[in-house]
């Protein structure tokens, strides 16, 4: 065990996370140099394109020293984007040590101070590198100064790299080896392994990746889930390298994977504690906690024919992502599909991306919601996270809407455009800390709808890009939520319906009639489009109809046969407005929603 290191990178997104993962396993001959690629350990095209983690990853990597002690690296490479935070709470649950990753040109950004805190959670061992030295811009003294300010790590240990280079990868090794804890635990002991991920293989089922803390677990083995109660039998277990080589054990202290014909990965949960049957141990780790969707949304296909494939879709997505949650949903005008729940609206974005890359399925997706809780007039208390589902306002006591603590690190002449966007943006309260001359972190305390929206992309626009946002639930508090509907020639179109605050209700409805105003075709008769809160108008746009001259036939004669002609049409035009019936294009619904996403 003194040979075995267990180690996470944790860092702020884009600053090198998976790139340093690449020269360490290049370094370590984890694989063949003709089958090296960049980004060994992101296996989804949007992962590749975006240079984002989306998904944690580990490997099993071999590491000889200079005095030619051989080591084990169990690495274990964590998401930067703060959807994803209950990926690295887990991964950090596996480790003793982290590097902690830091942009010689960024320096500290919100995400490193997030990650920082989660790591001292867990007791882990710190261990800087400073990243892309390479740069023209890069200022090594600036950033062991912000080490040393902001994440109060000793900046002298910091270790300088390029990983794009190569530069330093030796040094970061040797203090992988010296300065991070070896891991501790009894072989003998009864059994307790953490499964901090699994991932699914059309062949074998679902491969578990665990963390053996305590005791030794052998093929034919049969286990125990500790919180979900179901036993399976092991038929293999290993080491994940680039591909999975098998063992004889895994005992304490070491990472591998587990593949004990588990069919799906919401047969299991993410997080749970292994034991075995026959002597179970006597409580499980702790620390574990579910993945919470935050923000809701509806998916329908673009075309009725499509519901199937949809489902399909969803299924094989949901035996890979076990945070994803999803009920049947319909509307009226847009027919079936889906109440989905995801962690934050970048998960929602990459959902919605492989849904019509991967399977070729094009989509309508409603307005983000969050989760509202209600109290009744009858005391009862309910949560509500769809508008359809919205009680009767009479019959409602009072709401409450999620609170987030946000934490936004920017250079100090931002500040100002800062505090008037949280401002806009219903902000309750607001502290400023100075971290370093010209930097400082705005903590803000504001409502999480009013971030699903606009809020990221203003704050990157106002900043130039150098502002960069975290935040973590915090609680729920009263607050005056309305169910605004939008009435097309008076009647309501269900999936165009929002919950929003009262102070917002309007400005929204407007944007949203001028928009269906500008897609819905002319009709023969007028179209009013309302957006209404109970049986008060908010805001209203009408689509002119067309007109048809019937006067142009006359040349002369009596006033009274024009007037005959005019009121004959416009009982005509009543009578169509009465008995015509509106048909709103898809592309309508398509460009409100995605003029409201962006």
């Amino acid at each position: 065990m003194k040979h075995i290191r267990n180690f996470c990178i944790i860092a702020h997104i884009d600053h090198g996370k998976s790139t340093l993962a690449d020269r360490l396993i290049q370094t370590c001959d984890g694989v063949a140099q003709r089958d090296m690629h960049a980004q060994m350990l992101d296996s989804m095209d949007i992962e590749r394109e975006r240079g984002i983690t989306i998904k944690s990853n580990t490997m099993t990597l071999d590491h000889t020293s200079p005095d030619g002690t051989e080591y084990q690296l169990n690495l274990i490479d964590t998401p930067g984007h703060v959807d994803f935070s209950h990926e690295v709470r887990r991964s950090l649950m596996a480790c003793e040590g982290a590097l902690i990753i830091v942009d010689a040109s960024q320096g500290v950004e919100a995400q490193t101070v997030a990650n920082l805190y989660l790591a001292m959670e867990h007791d882990l061992e710190l261990l800087p590198v400073i990243n892309k030295i390479d740069l023209m811009t890069a200022d090594v003294d600036r950033a062991r100064e912000a080490i040393d300010a902001e994440l109060g790590l000793d900046p002298f240990e910091a270790i300088p790299v390029s990983a794009k280079t190569g530069e330093g990868i030796e040094d970061v090794l040797a203090g992988i080896v010296e300065k991070l804890p070896c891991p501790t635990g009894d072989p003998n002991a009864p059994l307790k392994a953490l499964v901090f991920d699994a991932h699914f293989d059309k062949f074998r089922g679902v491969i578990l990746q665990v963390r053996v803390m305590e005791g030794t677990l052998k093929p034919r083995d049969m286990i125990h889930f500790m919180h979900l109660g179901r036993d399976f039998k092991v038929d293999e277990l290993g080491y994940k390298q680039m591909k999975l080589v098998p063992k004889k054990q895994l005992s304490a202290g070491e990472v591998g994977y587990i593949v004990a014909g588990v069919k799906s990965v919401q047969d299991i949960e993410i997080g749970d504690t292994i034991t075995q049957l026959d002597r179970p141990a006597d409580e499980p780790i702790p620390g574990y906690q579910e993945a919470k969707q935050v923000v809701f949304s509806s998916i329908y296909p673009m075309s009725a024919d499509e519901y199937k494939d949809l489902t399909k879709a969803l299924d094989k997505l949901a035996i890979n992502d076990a945070a994803l949650t999803y009920e049947k949903d319909s509307s009226a005008a847009l027919g079936f599909g889906f109440r989905c729940g995801f962690l934050g609206l970048l998960h929602l974005d990459v959902i919605q991306e492989r849904l019509q890359r991967e399977f070729d399925i094009g989509l309508v997706i409603s307005a983000p919601s969050v989760k509202y809780k209600l109290t009744l007039k009858d005391g009862s208390e309910i949560d509500v996270d769809n508008p359809s589902y919205w009680p009767n306002p009479i019959q409602i006591e009072s709401c409450s809407e999620p609170y987030i603590k946000a934490s936004i690190l920017t250079p100090e002449e931002y500040v100002g455009p800062i505090m008037e966007l949280c401002r806009e943006h219903r902000s309750e309260s607001q502290t400023m800390n100075y971290l370093s001359a010209g930097r400082l972190e705005v903590i803000s305390e504001m409502p999480l709808g009013e971030v699903l929206f606009d809020f990221y992309g203003k704050l990157k626009m106002i900043t130039r890009g150098y502002g960069s946002f975290d935040y973590e639930p915090i609680e729920y508090r009263k607050t005056d939520v309305v169910k605004v509907d939008i009435l097309v020639n008076k009647e309501p179109v269900d999936t165009l319906s929002y919950l929003v605050h009262r102070e917002k209700a309007r400005t929204r409805a407007l944007h949203y009639c001028e928009r269906l105003a500008k897609e819905i075709p002319r009709h023969q008769f007028k179209i009013p489009i309302q957006g209404v809160i109970g049986g008060n108008v908010i805001a209203r746009s009408t689509i002119a109809p067309f007109r048809k001259d019937v006067t142009e036939k006359l040349y002369g004669g009596d006033v009274s046969r024009k007037k005959k002609l005019l009121e004959k049409q416009k009982k005509g035009k009543a009578k169509m407005k009465q008995f015509g019936s509106v048909n709103i294009p898809q592309k309508a619904f398509v460009s409100v929603l995605r003029a409201d996403n962006d």
